[in-house]
């Protein structure tokens, strides 16, 4: 058997331009199939058939160049062929004579000349040669293992896929998956407002899977399910009343007008209101205590490895919200999906097992529905709390890091006659463990809400806001400096900031001194003592 080394660019897969055919061949796969795909799925789907097309266009550019020759075929004087066994050499018959070999019977031998002038003798009329079988090319090349071009390139022919399927009106989307639109099914208004009913009696406020809704509704059972699940899957997500909170790899249906407020919207306490910086002034202690604090809003790179379990210490914004920061340490603790923007899943009381209903909210990083445990516990700013994945898929253990209950001096957040925040060293009763930089109790949440309220109102640059902080805080330290995250927690209560932009700031204002291991002092107490 002739082998051809077959092999493609090595940018082949990197630039790889998915243009009408592939799309048309997609199309047609998932037509064909009847089975919603997600991206992931159809790119090995996709590598086949570009493999497949490539080898095949490589095998007809050499049928092109002339007639293969074969053993059992039969050639006149002058005309061409090829060699494949010969590396596709050309030449042209030049003589005929009939073959000498009783043991082979009849055969023809011809004499080809190839360019250059040299000349073999082949045997033709030979029906038993092992040259009949058809020329096969070889893949030694990794460009052509479909394994290794999914290790290699998968997550960026996906992205590719992603792009490419959307610009197609032919095809919807919906749970990561695709499929045509002329197969849907169907799903017409009353179904729907059945739907809605079924989520907003049956479910008792828990979100339901598609099989389960369609349990509920007359769809003829003559139809593939597959499609029938596709189909009201995309009539959901096509409705506005319904919400798609189900993680990544299981679909599952709420009600929007059900679902909590600060779910559909920031929480007032954690909306931020970005503070432009520099991050390369960072220095490395500055970005390990970036990392440590997990602020959501940091633009910290994920941990390498598994993470099991995180100690976070709570920062006001979240504490008053009864949130929990999606930072990069805790990201892969929590559930995500492929599309939905809100997750809803269970948290489990580490102390009690109790189970808790919570939303993470992708897109701005936060996971909603802590308020009550934080209460049970006594939990105040800087307590704090492990963070560990449960048991059971999409579980998750929170565990308030409680102790018997001491008193003990701290920084209290007060408001004082004038309205504004103002921080003093009182006895309180403590029940938590707490990261000593950034405890803070609140006494008065709502007066303190008022004050910040004011604040945000009179518009008052962030360099006044910091410099403010920094003096009340410096008079609670004998030794006149203040640590940056003593700062960061403090000033959280007033503006959302994140790590970064105050240590930037601080970094980069004249009007602070570094006097070492992250402590700041006020240039103005410098130039007083001197």
């Amino acid at each position: 058997m002739a082998s051809v080394p077959f092999t493609l660019p090595p940018d082949y897969w990197r630039t790889l331009f998915l243009g009408k055919k592939d799309l048309e061949f997609l199309s047609n796969y998932l037509f064909e199939n009847e089975t919603p795909l997600t991206e992931k799925e159809l790119v090995p789907v996709l590598i086949d058939e570009r493999i497949r097309n490539e080898r095949e266009a490589q095998a007809k550019q050499q049928r092109s160049i002339g007639k293969v020759y074969l053993p059992e075929e039969h050639y006149k004087v002058g005309e061409s062929l090829i060699f494949p066994a010969l590396e596709w050499k050309k030449g042209k018959v030049v003589s005929l004579r009939p073959g000498v070999n009783p043991a082979m019977g009849e055969f023809e031998v011809i004499e080809v000349e190839f360019e250059g002038g040299s000349s073999r003798l082949f045997a033709a009329g030979l029906a038993d040669h092992k040259l009949n079988q058809p020329v096969e090319i070889s893949n030694d090349d990794q460009l052509l293992n479909p394994e290794n071009v999914i290790k290699a390139y998968g997550p960026d022919l996906e992205q590719k896929l992603d792009k490419a399927l959307s610009a197609d009106d032919d095809l919807v989307k919906v749970a990561a998956c695709w499929f045509p639109r002329a197969l849907l099914v169907d799903i017409n208004v009353g179904q729907l407002n059945l739907a809605e009913a079924v989520l907003d009696e049956a479910a008792a406020g828990k979100p339901l899977t598609t099989t389960a809704l369609i349990e509920q509704l007359e769809i003829s059972e003559k139809v593939n399910p597959k499609l029938i699940e596709f189909s009201m899957n995309h009539a959901l997500q096509e409705d506005g009343r319904f919400d798609e909170v189900g993680p990544a790899g299981e679909v599952l249906w709420f009600l929007k007008r059900l679902e909590p407020q600060d779910v559909q919207q920031i929480p007032l306490p954690l909306r931020y209101i970005e503070i432009p910086y520099d991050r390369s002034i960072l220095t490395g202690e500055m970005l390990a205590l970036e990392g440590e604090l997990d602020d959501e809003l940091a633009e910290n790179e994920p941990p390498v490895g598994e993470v099991g379990e995180v100690t976070i210490s709570l920062i006001y914004p979240h504490w008053r919200a009864g949130t929990l920061p999606v930072s990069a340490r805790v990201r892969s603790l929590f559930p995500t999906a492929y599309e939905s923007p809100r997750v809803r899943f269970t948290l489990v009381d580490g102390q009690t097992k109790e189970e808790i209903p919570a939303w993470v909210v992708r897109q701005h990083g936060y996971v909603y529905g802590l308020g009550a445990l934080y209460q049970k516990y006594g939990l105040i700013p800087g307590s704090l709390i492990s963070v560990a994945k449960g048991k059971k898929p999409g579980q998750v253990i929170v565990t308030p890091k409680t102790r018997r209950p001491t008193r003990d001096w701290v920084r209290t957040v007060l408001v004082g006659s004038d309205g504004r925040i103002v921080f003093a060293m009182l006895k309180q009763n403590l029940t938590t463990e707490f990261n000593e930089r950034m405890i803070l109790t609140v006494p008065d949440p709502s007066s303190v809400d008022e004050a910040c309220e004011q604040v945000a109102k009179q518009h008052l640059p962030f360099e006044q806001l910091v410099a403010d902080l920094m003096r009340e805080l410096v008079k609670l330290n004998v030794q006149g400096h203040v640590h940056a995250q003593e700062l960061y927690s403090a000033l959280n209560i007033i503006r959302r900031c994140p790590p970064g932009a105050l240590l930037a700031f601080l970094t980069s204002s004249s009007s602070y001194k570094h006097v070492g291991d992250l402590h700041y002092r006020l240039a103005e107490t410098e130039a007083e003592n001197v």
